[in-house]
This record gives C-alpha cells, structure tokens and sequence, in this order.
C-alpha cells in the first residue's frame, strides 16, 4: 500500500494560548508562548503504526522537511520525500519556524493523490479543506488530529487511533464513506461567533470507535432545558475557584453568575460570598496552571457530535492542568442528545487520559443526571 503523510507544522498551536486556532495568527501564537505540536503527534501516529506487522508493507510519500520528512527520523519506515520546493525557515520571538502555508499543503496533496491509496494528514479543519480541496474525491483522506477545532468528520479520534484505522484499511476491514469537511472563520470564531460552511464531503475510511463525528448544534428543543439546567447549577456552586470551559451551554451558567464570560473560550472565576468575580477572561493554560493549587473546579460541556470532553476546542485544559485537579473537581453539563454515546478525551498525555476514562456524572436536567462512560 502507498500512502501519502502531510503535516502541517503550524497545526494545534493556538490551542494552550487561546487563540481557538492558528491560522493568521502564528507570530501572536508564538509570541504567547507556543510551541509546534504537530510533528510530534505525528510521530506518535507512525509509532503506534510501527507496532503492526501489515505496517513493513506501507511507502510512505510524504513533504520535506516539516512538512513530513522529519516525522520519519529513527523509525523503520519506507518512505520518499516529495521535494516540491526548497523549504526555508524565518525567526519569530527566538522560535525558529519553516517558512510553509497552506498552498505547500495543496501542492503535495496535488501531487501525491494520483499515487496513493490514501491521503494522510496532520492538521486541523484547514488543513483538511486545504487537502480536501485539490484531492475532492480521487482518494480517501484521514485527518490526524493535530489542530485546535477539528470539527469535521474525516479525523480520527487520536493520533493512535489513526494508526489503528489505517491498519484496518489495508486489512479491508474500514468501508470507505463521504464525511464533512467543515471549516470556521477563525477570525469570528475569536470574537466568539460560530460560522460554520460546509466545504464538501469527503471520502474517508470509518470505523465508529476510531473516527470522531462531525460538529452538530444544539438542538432548538433543548435550548429552554439548559436555562433551567443552568439556572440550577449556579444556584448550587459553593465559594472557590472555577474554570468554566467553552461552548453555549456553559456560557449560559456564565450570564447567570452575572460575569461577562467568553463564548468559546476558558475562563477563571471566583465566587466569594455567593458573589462571582471574573478574575481572568479568555484564558491560556499559564493562566489555569496558576490556580491549579487552589483546589479549582472545572465546569465543562461535551462538544455536540464529536463527543469530546477535553481534546476538541479547549487545548487550555492541557494535560499540565488536568493532571493536577481531581476527577470529582470537574462538573460536566450537557443536554440529554449529547451523552446519548460514550464521551472521549485526549490530552495527548497517557496517564491523564486515563485518569479521566471511566465514569463520569453528567448533569442533564435541573434534578437529572446521567452516568457516561468516558473514553
């Protein structure tokens, strides 16, 4: 089999500083402290594959540089470096980065659909609009997740679990389906306005335990339920500290506490006295690891269709802070539609993800709550 690996080296770096994206943004990025993530998911992709015998049959193509070669470096692979052009590099706050965009993206994904049996690529939503719009349907895509959103269907559930999938590709056992290929405006996106578009849809292997689903709204039905569920969740919060996470059924919990909270963003409150005080607004993972001695609480939702809980969206829950506030310190609110499934977390971190697996109680309802199991 010859498959074809493209990384964005600029992938997932907003996600810890809060920038909900990297796309434009990467001196700022960089300048808050960032550090590139992709490579090194990507890495962890070819190891978890390196463990399956099927995987000595695979030829790689894959980009030079960042872009794919360096992900190969000490592992037992077969692979050719598409050299499409020369690869510079530019200096940004001291970080030295590669001088790529999207349309290194588009050109090696046009280069290399004619000659694999699948696309691989480590990215985010852009970087799967980018793939998706040069390759269409020619070839299967997969995305391994590497970005801040990932809010389409053609994304695995982990970097593994993009290992595990491709295996079972070559072993005939993952049908072949169309999956949306969705992308935000990151720039409303940071003003906290959701505009999805629908770029197409994809061809892409699936196999239900090992690709996430596709971002779905809030039902307009439950909307009157989470004021209610809301409403009652603040009148029960105790005096401390509190990271509330993203989404709108938390937000809702942030206009009753009378605060003026982020839409899409983490922030840092404290109620004293029954009283909530926004103490930092939008908040990066240097912010949170801040409070983590102050026994907080996190109040979080699951993203609606991708059934994420941490991973998807709210990268400031790194596993940094997560590994040091206890699993019954996080609350977690959500509408009856949206744990009808198992939930999912991925840090990138084995031993906190495994910290947060299980069971979890999950709030439904003014009086309600429902035992998930998390993945």
């Amino acid at each position: 089999m010859k498959v074809g690996l493209i990384i964005n080296p600029i992938a997932g770096m907003g996600g810890k500083v809060a920038l909900k994206g990297t796309d434009g943004v990467v001196e700022e990025a960089i300048r808050r402290g960032a550090k590139p993530v992709a490579l090194d998911l990507a890495r962890l992709f070819l190891g978890e594959l390196s463990h399956y015998e099927e995987s000595k049959g695979i030829e790689f193509l894959t980009g030079p540089k960042e872009l794919g070669e360096y992900a190969f470096k000490g592992l037992n692979f077969k692979y050719q470096v598409v050299r499409h052009r020369e690869i510079g590099y530019r200096e940004v706050f001291g970080l030295m980065i590669p001088d790529t965009t999207s349309e290194d993206t588009k050109t090696l994904a046009k280069l290399m659909a004619d000659k694999v049996d699948i696309l691989i690529f480590a990215g985010g939503d852009g970087t799967a609009r980018d793939v998706y719009s040069v390759v269409d349907k020619k070839v299967p895509i997969l995305g391994i997740p590497t970005g801040v959103k990932m809010f389409s269907g053609v994304f695995a559930s982990s970097p593994e679990d993009a290992a595990r999938l491709l295996i079972e590709f070559l072993r005939g056992n993952a049908e072949v389906v169309e999956r949306e290929v969705l992308d935000l405006d990151e720039n409303a996106y940071r003003r906290d306005e959701v505009k999805a578009r629908l770029h197409g849809m994809a061809l892409t292997p699936y196999l239900e335990s090992l690709v996430q689903g596709s971002k779905e709204p809030t039902k307009v039905d439950e909307c009157e339920e989470l004021e209610a569920l809301a409403e009652a969740v603040v009148e029960e919060l105790e005096d401390g500290i509190y990271f509330l996470g993203a989404g709108s059924t938390v937000k809702r919990i942030k206009d009753k506490l009378g605060i003026d909270g982020t839409l899409l963003g983490v922030d840092v409150v404290e109620i004293k006295d029954g009283k909530a005080e926004l103490l930092i607004k939008d908040a990066q993972e240097k912010d949170l690891l801040k409070f983590v001695d102050k026994n907080p609480k996190i109040i979080v939702t699951v993203v609606g269709g991708i059934n994420f809980l941490f991973g998807r969206g709210n990268q400031q829950f790194s596993a940094e802070v997560l590994r040091k506030i206890p699993k019954e310190n996080i609350i977690v609110v959500a509408t009856p539609s949206k744990v009808k499934k198992p939930v999912r977390v991925y840090t990138g971190d084995r031993e906190v993800d495994e910290k947060l697996k299980g069971y979890i109680r999950v709030r439904i309802a003014p009086w309600k709550e429902r035992i998930v199991r998390v993945e």
